[in-house]
């Protein structure tokens, strides 16, 4: 039978007969009808005078400035304003891997986060290839266009890979925003959870269900912080170095996490533990959850069903978090990235590091301030105080670790 076309724009649709049916009108249909975004010029274009300006012969003189003084590109074009959103599709949202067309409204989605929170300049950019090498290859023939890359919904553990060599071989910021964005927002909220409960990082044993690209940097990260330790759970259980089924990456994790050796499934380890993160999926049981220390953090950030709902673990836990915007304190990338680039992008930092991306996170928990409460560890992002304190934050951080260019 053939596939039914619906047409947002009506409150009925036409299948591929054109018959009519009663599918009800759909507004994210309708809203995502010929695209979320749009190329706008910053210049008039209103006569002859302007035309010449803007294009031949005026361009000419700028073009050759640049050529003689490559560094002038800065100055004169909108390279250090805009990023690329990069991805092959392969790990979009919840949905997996659907393919570069299908995966251009996120990408889209994703620019104008960029430009309604961080006030940067965004496009996006799906391509045809899940080969680690041709990605890199594509995205280093591009990068004389942009002023950083973000990296979005590339499945591990390729994303390592692509991101690293795209490090080494460009001087502009590279980040995998599934790895570090999330791993900032997660070090905000629990830097001020621990603080509401008078605690500090490097008392807290953390338990984080999923080895992939989120689970993988917020262990790294979270550790780069001062955490106690942390144990990391893959659907096989527990990484350890026991295990003889890992992969490089996770053979690496195990070296860095779980001091306390503990091996077998998620349930064992959470006993006792002081924070679960989830960015699996799947659910914990609720005995999993009630066997962790008195005043647990739950930071259940699966969408659109977390790991563990919050009904259960506020049972158990003195603060819960969600990836979620319609509980408190929701995990979200949105409250990192935009800053973090423009952070970077205002001081033209060749890439981004570790203590740009602690600043950002120490950035983020300082705006909650003296409002600090169980549900209320981490701002939300229509704060219009987030993107400005993460900007002053990672532009200072570079240029007090050298990779600032101006």
């Amino acid at each position: 039978m053939a596939a039914e076309i619906v047409n947002p724009r009506s409150d009925s649709s036409t299948d591929s007969t054109g018959s009519t049916t009663d599918e009800p009108f759909d507004p994210a249909f309708a809203l995502h009808r010929g695209g979320k975004m749009a190329v706008q010029a910053t210049v008039p274009i209103r006569d002859r005078d302007d035309l010449s300006l803007a294009y031949t012969p005026g361009v000419a003189k700028v073009c050759s400035a640049i050529a003689e003084n490559p560094e002038l590109v800065h100055d004169y074009t909108w390279k250090s304003q805009v990023v690329a959103v990069v991805t092959d599709g392969t790990a979009v949202l919840g949905l997996g891997d659907i393919g570069p067309e299908a995966s251009l409204p996120v990408m889209e989605g994703k620019a104008i986060l960029f430009k309604q929170f961080g006030g940067v300049d965004a496009v996006p950019i799906a391509l045809a290839t899940t080969d680690a090498d041709e990605i890199v290859e594509t995205v280093v023939r591009l990068a004389p266009s942009f002023g950083g890359v973000n990296l979005e919904d590339i499945s591990a553990p390729r994303c390592f890979e692509i991101e690293r060599k795209l490090q080494e071989r460009l001087d502009i910021p590279v980040f995998h925003d599934d790895q570090h964005g999330t791993a900032v927002v997660t070090l905000a909220a629990l830097r001020n959870a621990a603080k509401l409960s008078g605690r500090s990082l490097g008392e807290l044993r953390a338990v984080i269900s999923g080895a992939g690209a989120a689970g993988v940097a917020i262990a790294k990260f979270l550790l780069a912080a001062g955490l106690g330790d942390v144990a990391v759970a893959d659907r096989k259980g527990i990484v350890s170095r026991d295990r003889e089924d890992l992969t490089d990456v996770k053979r690496e994790l195990a070296e860095l996490t779980n001091k306390a050796g503990i091996s077998g499934p998620l349930d064992t380890a959470l006993a006792g533990a002081d924070v679960f993160i989830g960015v699996s999926g799947g659910t914990v049981p609720e005995p999993a959850v009630a066997s962790m220390a008195p005043g647990a953090f739950v930071f259940a950030m699966a969408n659109p069903n977390p790991e563990v709902h919050p009904d259960v673990a506020h049972k158990y836990a003195a603060v819960v978090a969600t990836g979620r915007s319609d509980y408190p304190n929701q995990i979200n990338n949105v409250l990192a990235f935009p800053g973090i680039f423009a952070g970077a992008l205002q001081v033209r930092a060749s890439r981004i590091t570790e203590g740009m991306k602690l600043a950002a996170a120490n950035a983020l928990a300082d705006v909650v301030g003296d409002e600090l409460a169980a549900d209320y560890v981490i701002p939300s992002p229509f704060d219009e105080r987030v993107a400005p304190a993460v900007t002053a934050a990672v532009a200072a951080a570079a240029r007090a670790e050298g990779v600032a260019r101006r």
